[in-house]
């Protein structure tokens, strides 16, 4: 895996690890629990407001791991009490024992309408129902405990990934926790970091359980971290600006100009040496007057559009471009979309497709795989759910897999947007840190394509620069919010103006 890139797992290398830390190193099943509980004992003292700790073990492994905690926190002073969704005869292997170690006074077993009882005046709650094993959607016992958590005001605290969550995908196919902070045991999961569940996770906290290092198991995955913005070569005295990497913008059409302005400006502000934007004759004016730093390149077309009779004028533009931004702002006009599909099989650059350039390949994702160069995607949920031809609320549910999939059809990287960006293709992904409200605004998808373009133009492969863009672009919009002072009054071109931090 990249050096930047911090690896996370999924379900099945989680248990290949611990298979390997017992069978193959010897540490024993009961030493592993007890450290986890630990850990989760101390979060959980760490939040716990006035009132009773209430601790609700499944009857599996992460049941035993609460059973721990129970017992710790009870040791450290705390008011405990352990609620059972299943009957204590259910318990076998390590979660029995570690019943067996806890006073017994302190266990209750809940039957599903007591839960919300159960709960009232914690304060704080543990999910230990099910862990990193589980798939698929909760059933009763289980979902009247869950409910019951989310009912309860007290904070609650998750045992390695919130009962509900899928730690492979992030999915929650039914009712999940929402928890205010999970332990995650020995390393974080894909579910932490992929919607939903990285919202259902809160607080992440990754803790120790005593697995010795050098545990087999590759990562599924990886979260980008600031070496990324390290690998665009800088700009030495013997550069130019075409070495420094040529970007062409094609789009624009009336009412849709400054996706174009903003592409191109964040081209050139991410370190593109010569931008030009290819735009429709009759409102190249704007883009003179707008665009001090850019180039302008009109064709005729068609009125306010750009034309399937442009076709051969735009690929001679794009001759000299080391990358091409296809689509901010293009419209959706039927022979408008012809031209986007036509330059997409045919320009020989590096190629990034966006907004009406997705569009265009709605239902039609797999003519992309025709292309002969590198080629990166970037859809929010609408977008990718066009190109697959589903709503997008199933994109928002099974985002891992959508993103996968677009990128086997494709073979492009494709860009999930969202607070977890996903960046994907047929054997690597890669998941953004997030936490960059301010981006939440109109236009700034349009600077994300310019800045992935201008890095494409320097020279950068497509899964890497698409990662560096999306990084880069997240710190920019923190960087912004601070100096506006709040997220809500960053706009697009804050961001672009931020961009030296964001690749700094």
């Amino acid at each position: 895996m990249e050096s930047w890139l911090d690896p996370i797992f999924d379900a099945a290398a989680m248990r290949a690890a611990d298979a390997w830390a017992i069978a193959g190193q010897g540490v024993p099943s009961l030493e592993l629990m007890e450290a986890a509980g630990a850990a989760l004992a101390e979060a959980a003292a760490d939040a716990a407001g006035r009132g009773p700790i209430r601790v609700v073990c499944g009857k599996g492994n992460n049941g035993g791991d609460g059973l721990v905690a129970a017992r710790r926190l009870a040791a450290a002073g705390h008011e405990v009490e352990t609620l059972l969704v299943w009957p204590a005869s259910e318990l076998s292997g390590d979660a029995a024992a570690n019943l067996g170690r806890l006073e017994r006074a302190r266990v209750r077993e809940v039957s599903p309408g007591e839960a919300r009882g159960a709960l009232e005046g914690s304060g704080a709650a543990v999910d230990a129902i099910f862990g990193t094993g589980f798939e698929g959607a909760p059933r009763a016992p289980a979902i009247e405990a869950i409910e019951a958590l989310n009912e309860c005001p007290a904070p609650t605290i998750a045992a390695d990934i919130p009962t509900g969550v899928d730690a492979s995908t992030g999915e929650a196919e039914g009712v999940a926790v929402q928890a205010l902070t999970t332990v995650a045991f020995h390393a974080a999961k894909m579910g932490h970091w992929i919607a939903p569940g990285k919202e259902l996770s809160g607080r992440l906290v990754v803790a120790p359980i005593g697995i010795p290092p050098g545990a087999p198991g590759e990562p599924s995955a990886g979260v980008i971290t600031d070496a990324v913005v390290d690998l665009p070569a800088r700009r030495r005295g013997s550069s130019t600006k075409f070495s420094s990497g040529q970007v062409l913008v094609v789009g624009a059409s009336r009412g849709l100009t400054g996706a174009v302005c903003l592409a191109a400006s964040a081209a050139a502000r991410a370190g593109a040496g010569y931008v030009t934007v290819a735009v429709p004759s009759d409102l190249e004016p704007i883009f003179e007057i707008k665009l001090t730093e850019v180039m302008s390149r009109g064709f005729a077309g068609a009125s306010g559009r750009l034309a399937s009779a442009d076709a051969d004028a735009i690929s001679g533009a794009a001759e000299r471009a080391a990358a091409v931004v296809l689509g901010p702002g293009a419209g959706r006009d039927e022979d408008t979309q012809t031209l986007l599909r036509e330059l997409a099989r045919d320009l020989p650059a590096p190629l990034l497709i966006d907004a009406d350039g997705l569009n265009a390949h709605a239902e039609r994702i797999d003519d992309i795989q025709a292309r002969g160069a590198p080629t990166v995607l970037t859809p929010h949920e609408g977008e990718l759910g066009r190109l697959l031809g589903r709503a997008s609320e199933e994109i928002s549910g099974r985002r891992l897999q959508s993103a996968r999939e677009a990128a086997e059809r494709s073979g492009a990287v494709v860009v999930l947007k969202g607070d977890d960006t996903l960046i994907a293709t047929g054997d690597r992904v890669a998941i953004a840190r997030g936490g960059a409200p301010a981006l939440a605004t109109a236009g700034t998808g349009d600077v994300l394509s310019g800045t992935i373009g201008a890095l494409l133009a320097r020279g950068l492969g497509a899964f890497e620069a698409a990662c560096a863009g999306v990084h880069a672009h997240q710190r920019a919009g923190r960087a912004a919010a601070a100096k506006v002072g709040a997220a809500e009054s960053v706009v697009a071109g804050d961001v672009i103006e931020s961009l030296a931090e964001g690749l700094g």
